[in-house]
């Protein structure tokens, strides 16, 4: 029954590149990019897909999510958003990822106690079953506001809200900021693009001071390839938060004498690196300690779980800075999310 639908199971949701600001010209419209993960979301009588970025389904991953959408008054929908899950007050990308588990016993029992919920802030299928793709953005989020309102109160579908006025979006990215990936715009007369980066993406960029716990060699060379970021636990022990990259060749033979130079270190004394994983993109997991004594200034987007979710770039050198100064208060204060609801809510949703 899926498949009568006049939205192809296949369609490709449409993209954002990223730039450094919000357009400033008339005709953008812009709304929140909440931290979470896109899906695409079908529903024809009693058939439900949750689709992935990636074109996966995710209805294994997010029951509570399927079960609520096939529980809605409304039978058939096609609806672009994002599924996210809200811990301790706040937006977890890690919950979601926890979520990816090949059990299904362990799914369940996340999903009872971390249950997910998908907001919404696309629709490309209309009242009377026409496909919107080619409509206008500002038609579509009328008929998104319309299937929305007809759902009723639910606590797992949410409508995210827009704007056409820039300077509340700029608010958005400084006092909502903690709980989104950042702000999106979209050309307010434009189609839905499938599969195309249409849309403009701006992060929330922040800047920390770490200490150099450790460093990895390039790949085939002894020169430094990366350096390995630390900050200091309630307990006074040096946790790994993450790493950059951003050293040019020019750079790499003096720092790499300079590194050297205070090898033999304990490095990380709490939590310390790993392997490659979800976390960086870091092919080894060889790396050398260092002695705590090199503090740097990287450029950060976001924090997930305690660590850089992205690598940073290298922003300075403090020699000015302390070691024990860098803590993870400095990155806490501004990762600390509200609830998702109190965000909306904020940003000035309608319902």
């Amino acid at each position: 029954m899926l498949r009568d639908l006049p939205v192809p199971l296949d369609l490709a949701p449409m993209e954002a590149k990223l730039v450094d600001e919000l357009p400033s010209e008339a005709g953008w419209r812009f709304e929140p990019k909440w931290d979470g993960f896109r899906c695409l979301a079908y529903r024809s009588g009693g058939e439900v897909l949750l689709k992935a970025r990636s074109g996966k389904s995710l209805n294994r991953f997010f029951p509570d999510v399927a079960a609520a959408l096939l529980a809605l008054p409304v039978d058939r929908f096609v609806v672009d958003g994002e599924l996210t899950i809200a811990v301790d007050g706040g937006l977890s990308f890690e919950a979601l990822q926890m979520r990816l588990h090949p059990a299904a016993s362990r799914v369940a029992k996340l999903a009872a106690e971390q249950p997910a919920a998908l907001v919404l802030f696309d629709c490309l299928m209309d009242a009377d079953g026409d496909a919107l793709a080619d409509a206008p953005l500002r038609m579509r989020r009328r008929a998104l506001e319309a299937v929305v309102k007809r759902f009723g109160r639910t606590a797992t579908v949410r409508l995210s809200p827009g704007t056409e006025d820039r300077a509340e979006a700029c608010e958005w990215l400084e006092e909502v900021g903690p709980a989104l990936d950042g702000v999106v715009a979209k050309r307010a007369d434009g189609p839905y693009l499938a599969g195309e980066r249409a849309m403009l993406k701006i992060k929330r960029i922040r800047t920390a001071d770490c200490v150099v716990g450790g460093y990895r060699y390039e790949r085939d060379s002894r020169q430094v390839g990366s350096l390995l970021l630390g900050l200091f636990n309630a307990e006074g022990k040096l946790d790994h938060v993450g790493y950059t990259s951003t050293i040019t060749d020019a750079e790499r033979p003096a720092l790499t004498r300079r590194l050297e130079a205070l090898v033999g270190g304990s490095g990380f004394t709490g939590d310390a690196p790993g392997g490659p994983s979800r976390w960086s993109t870091e092919r080894t997991g060889e790396w050398t300690p260092l002695k705590p004594k090199l503090v740097v200034e990287v450029r950060y987007d976001h924090v997930t779980g305690d660590r850089f979710r992205h690598g940073t770039k290298l922003v300075r050198w403090r020699p000015d800075k302390a070691p024990e100064q860098c803590t993870f208060e400095q990155i806490r204060a501004v990762a600390a999310p509200a609830t998702l609801a109190a965000a909306i809510a904020k940003a000035g949703a309608a319902r």
